[in-house]
């Protein structure tokens, strides 16, 4: 198999602490690229802010990083040997009321267009972001135990008390051409910002993926035909994936298909990479050598595309001795990706 010339696989870590020791441990893994994650004190504890201090990005409403801070954060990020890639993600404190149609809509359009501003001023070039009703309807059910007794994640819908009530906090259904709409205004008025200020938006799927509806809310990112909706609602080249391995193989998908799919459309903008045992509406979280599908016949695949990008461990089991931020099944499974790409980029 002939290598692609634009093909190059690297692995990048999430991280929400930007503490000198985080990122040189992180260094020290062979990781290439971050991605923050973000600390939005309306969504954290007080213990959390607590502990890492300064030593973050603080992101959401009425609290967005200037263009001084980015570029401080940048170069801390520079100074460990590393590339900070963009923002994990936007906090659903910032785009709750733009998905629901909320008083406060407008206020939050204009504080997202205003980080992508400045995120285009610091040169930090991605925004991943979801349409997930965060906070209202649960993630996750009770986790499971895998090998030598590490904690996955979990969901089994049987396990939700009341599946057909509203989500708390609500007083009626959403339709989903209501959702569709919203949705549609928020690329409408975000995308041209972003191409302006040459920023790209990734799109995660909705996690989990179960049905297009659950607690009267629709889970619009919840299959293949609603991410290409979702990329033709607004047609641009600042538009595309973050591409969640683990949520797709949720779905029942073929991976490789659906990554040869958005590749196509030059959509893949960066990867979690993660997987499950079992699909919606049943399934638990595991090693990133377990799972449904093949680790090392999915990086085959990103190099059979051309894949130039970062592929980042998702969610990670939670072994014995891990911290908070679970640094060693991160650290597990940083060194079992770079083995897997270096094996298949000696295959080229």
């Amino acid at each position: 198999m002939t290598q692609p010339d634009s093909a190059d696989v690297r692995v990048g870590v999430r991280t929400r602490s930007l503490a000198q020791s985080r990122l040189q441990y992180i260094r020290q893994l062979g990781a290439t690229d971050i991605f923050v994650d973000h600390a939005d004190v309306e969504e954290e504890p007080d213990e959390f802010n607590d502990r890492i201090g300064t030593d973050t990005l603080e992101v959401g409403r009425d609290a967005i990083p200037t263009v001084e801070e980015l570029d401080a954060a940048k170069q801390r990020v520079e100074d460990a040997g590393l590339t900070l890639r963009g923002i994990q993600s936007l906090p659903y404190s910032l785009y709750g009321d733009i998905m629901f149609d909320r008083e406060g809509k407008e206020e939050a359009l204009e504080q997202i267009t205003t980080l992508v501003r400045n995120l285009g001023e610091a040169d930090i070039p991605i925004l991943g972001y979801q349409w997930n009703p965060r906070g209202v309807v649960p993630m996750r059910t009770s986790p499971v135990e895998i090998r030598g007794e590490a904690l996955g994640t979990a969901f089994d819908y049987d396990e939700l008390e009341d599946p057909d009530a509203l989500a708390p906090g609500l007083d009626r259904e959403y339709t989903e051409e209501e959702f569709w709409e919203n949705y549609h205004e928020f690329v409408e008025t975000v995308l041209p910002v972003a191409e302006e200020a040459d920023v790209t938006l990734a799109l995660h799927p909705v996690d989990p993926p179960v049905f297009e509806s659950l607690g009267g809310i629709p889970r619009l990112c919840c299959n293949v035909a609603n991410f290409e909706k979702a990329m033709s609602l607004v047609e641009s080249d600042h538009h595309g994936l973050k591409f969640c391995l683990g949520c797709f193989s949720q779905m029942g998908e073929d991976v490789h298909e659906v990554l040869r799919r958005f590749a196509e459309r030059d959509q893949l903008i960066f990867i979690h990479f993660r997987d499950v045992v079992g699909t919606v509406p049943k399934f638990h979280e595991t090693f990133v050598d377990e799972g449904n599908f093949d680790t090392v016949e999915v990086v085959r695949t990103l190099y059979d595309i051309g894949y130039d990008g970062v592929v980042i461990p998702d969610h990670v089991p939670k072994m014995v001795g891990d911290d908070d931020w679970r640094h060693r099944a991160r650290g597990f499974t940083v060194g079992y990706l770079r083995g897997v790409i270096d094996t298949v980029d000696s295959e080229q």
